[in-house]
């Protein structure tokens, strides 16, 4: 028996309502993104595993969904590798059972390729052993400890040498992660054909091996705007006006717009002696709205930050105020970090000049916990929470990366962008019954089928209402009225059009209110104003 069809977790299926509701906010975001003079390109849905890995940190790298490669895996250059690295590392261990030449403990281990010496220098028992066995007379119980050493070496640097060959063999790509990295490669590839600085936005799918949850999937949209080729802090002033603008629009009034600077939180670690840090402490940080207070001073301590520092970091859970209150807050706190300083004087200018300008609906506020995981972000970083009541993660967010692009090769070309979630924004749109009543996937008007003639009569009013603009269509096959009519209800379809041989011969059409029940008889033009 066939087995039940299903979907992979954190993903879904769209009907066709859905797919009208998430047309009308994918349309208000796009046509926003193009008023503030952005321009869309898009990449492809995978990218080489090298253009990815690397760039969103340890936890977003586990979270990137390779692509197996076709054909054999395990293939003879891989088998070719193990062997001859099987048979180099017996000859070397062979010579120093044997001692058969003279060899001095340095220039032994130098004689190891680099990638060993690199193992031995992580695994102290194996190196130790070694070099005790070197420096003179042993008895055999120590020779026979050594051999279990080098053993074990052998066994786990083989595992790690062949694991290494085989996964480059199996997968080569991946699907992306976001839209931020692709973008920087788009940019250094086609620079040469790039008026900088450029605007862009992309509205595509991305993908992460996420644990599914809800207002979380494995598949879903972003809709991003960048900007890069300009180190201007009215690009992040723009780009406050562009969430504000675009929130407004959907009826979504009352989103916090959060905003912090990467270099505040390089000069708060700085000040607290965790420099060395950095990527810990922001990422423990970053967590504050989940797991709490205490669960982020737990996982500092996990990773190796003293408990002194996180006394010092107190401050920052209980931070209050205005804007300008916090960031005066800031520059008493980091008045010893030229680093800490200058995000300080980044944020001034940023919040000091879209307060002057003014939100319509957006509010403003200096969170100094927000960290975003991503590690390319240097600058201003943004997130975006849903209004007061509506339990959601994040809706959007985004932030300036100074040299996104020198990974790939071009250097110093600074860049800016914030995401739309789409998903999420669906959900908290959908929570608030903010869809209009008019986004629908439905036609405005089905045209009843009587037979034959009657359909082409149908359907040469139906070729002009559609040349309109007007969303029409006829039923199929000449079945029981009431069956047409029924289609029409489930399908939410509020008019159907009767044209049997009456209104043919008077060249007219009958237009019923499937609502409200009334009929009235129509020429072309008064059927047509009426479906406007």
């Amino acid at each position: 028996m066939a087995s039940k069809p299903s979907i992979p977790k954190g993903t879904r299926d769209f009907s066709p309502a859905e797919v009208a509701k998430r047309q009308y906010i994918i349309q208000t975001i796009k046509s926003n993104f193009e008023k503030f003079g952005f321009q869309p390109i898009e990449t492809p849905s995978f990218e080489n595993s090298e253009t990815l890995m690397g760039k969103y940190g340890e936890e977003g790298d586990r979270l990137i969904f390779k692509i197996l490669n076709s054909g054999k895996y395990f293939n003879e250059n891989v088998l070719v590798t193990f062997k001859d690295e099987e048979k180099k590392l017996k000859n070397y261990f062979q010579n120093l059972y044997d001692k058969t030449e003279e060899v001095g403990k340095n220039k032994f281990l130098v004689s190891f390729p680099k990638d060993i010496q690199d193992f031995l220098s992580e695994n102290n028992s194996i190196r130790e052993a070694i070099e005790f066995y070197l420096e003179g007379e042993q008895k055999e119980s120590d020779l026979y400890a050594l051999k279990k050493q080098l053993d074990k070496f052998l066994i786990v640097h083989l595992t790690e040498k062949i694991s290494s060959k085989l996964t480059s063999s199996i997968s080569e790509k991946a699907l992306r992660y976001d839209l931020t990295v692709p973008f920087a490669r788009y940019v250094v590839q086609h620079q040469n054909e790039i008026e900088f600085p450029f605007k862009r936005y992309q509205i595509q799918p991305v993908w992460r091996a996420d644990r599914p949850q809800k207002g979380r999937f494995r598949e879903f949209f972003q809709c991003d705007a960048d900007v890069v080729g300009s180190k201007s802090l009215w690009q992040e002033v723009e780009l406050v006006q562009l969430y504000d603008t675009v929130f407004t629009a959907l009826g979504l009034n009352g989103v916090t717009v959060k905003i912090n600077n990467r270099k505040i939180l390089s000069g708060i670690a700085e000040v607290i002696g965790a420099s060395d840090k950095l990527i810990d402490f922001t990422v423990a940080l970053d967590k504050l709205d989940k797991i709490g207070e205490e669960g982020v001073k737990k996982e500092m301590v996990e990773k190796g930050i003293t408990e002194e520092a996180i006394v010092k970091v107190q401050p920052l859970f209980s931070f209050s105020g205005t804007i300008s209150e916090k960031i005066e807050q800031l520059s008493g706190l980091l008045a010893t970090s030229e680093e800490g300083m200058k995000g300080v004087e980044e944020l001034r200018f940023i919040c000091d000049n879209v307060t002057k300008l003014g939100l319509s609906t957006a509010i403003l506020d200096l969170d100094v916990t927000l960290a975003r995981g991503l590690n390319y972000y240097t600058g201003a970083i943004f997130e975006v929470a849903a209004p007061k009541g509506v339990a959601m993660g994040s809706i959007g967010g985004g932030g300036r990366y100074d040299d996104l692009t020198g990974i790939f090769g071009l250097k110093n070309m600074s860049g800016v962008g914030i995401s739309f979630g789409l998903d999420r924004i669906y959900l908290v749109v959908e929570e608030l019954n903010l869809f209009p009543e008019t986004v629908t996937a439905s036609s405005k008007a089905l045209f009843i089928n009587y037979g034959d003639a009657e359909a082409f009569y149908a359907l040469q009013a139906i070729k002009k209402l559609r040349d309109s603009g007007i969303k029409a269509e006829l039923y199929p096959d000449k079945a029981k009225v009431g069956k047409q009519f029924q289609h029409a209800d489930k399908r939410n379809i509020p008019f159907a059009v009767i044209v049997g041989g009456e209104e043919m011969s008077s060249g007219s059409y009958s237009l019923k209110n499937l609502v409200s029940g009334e009929q009235v008889n129509l020429d072309f033009e008064g059927l047509k104003n009426a479906l406007i």
